[in-house]
């Protein structure tokens, strides 16, 4: 089972995520790092185990403001440079197409970014690209068509339940479940509500491919020994 850390960035900082509020959104306060700098955070993580890959929100970006590419730069250089995969409120053809042509880098079209699916429709066979499906408390967010229309889906499919993140509520088991029926072969990745070993064990037994974490981590919940046990990579 992929475990995926989540840097949830605001501010060229990083910011501990509740339930989708993002007003609410303050810098982390983590024993795995004396800051909120992104690559000091990023450096504690990997203290519990050494991951390969970092999710990232940037927040700023998605909510139409400057990206935050110095940071992601720097993330970039990191000793044994990890993949990102990068959510940044990507809606139009040229920038879409340029973050697929950079090396160590999965962008990530959220669902809420979209005025409509024919930027999905597009590029969905690309090998790099990522779907995130953005449910928020009232429900998904974005085209009604991106989330009926599974033809229209890429290899890779997040589930995203905001409204989960940071609640310590556990996953949304029913959602996943509906979107891991009408994805066929695709990759599904849970994120959201994520607590411990036995959510953990309970996606994979969904056939849920990977999951992306941020609390249990930072909080203790799973432990390096678990992430290794759990053959997190």
């Amino acid at each position: 089972m992929r475990i995926i850390p989540v840097l949830d960035l605001k501010g060229d900082q990083v910011v501990r995520a509740e339930m989708g509020r993002r007003d609410r959104y303050r810098p982390i306060v983590t024993p795995l790092s004396a800051s909120s700098d992104p690559v000091s955070v990023a450096a504690g993580l990997r203290t519990l185990h050494p991951f390969s890959a970092f999710y990232i929100a940037d927040l700023d970006a998605i909510e139409g403001r400057a990206p935050n590419r110095e940071t992601l730069a720097r993330l970039r250089e990191m000793p044994n440079a990890p993949e990102l995969w990068v959510d940044g409120g990507i809606a139009d053809r040229d920038t879409l197409a340029a973050a697929l042509a950079e090396l160590s880098l999965r962008p990530v079209l959220g669902s809420e970014s979209q005025r409509d699916d024919a930027l999905l429709r597009r590029f969905r066979d690309h090998p790099g690209l990522i779907l995130s499906l953005d449910f928020f408390a009232d429900g998904f967010r974005g085209p009604p068509s991106i989330l009926e229309e599974a033809d229209s889906w890429p290899q890779s499919v997040i589930v995203m339940t905001l409204a989960k993140v940071g609640s310590a509520a556990g996953p949304d088991f029913e959602q996943l479940s509906l979107i891991k029926a009408k994805a066929g072969n695709r990759s599904v990745i849970a994120a959201g509500g994520v607590r411990n070993e036995a959510d953990i064990r309970a996606l994979s037994s969904l056939g849920v491919e990977a999951a992306l974490v941020a609390t249990s981590l930072h909080d203790g919940t799973l432990t390096p020994g678990q992430l290794a046990s759990l053959g997190a990579c």
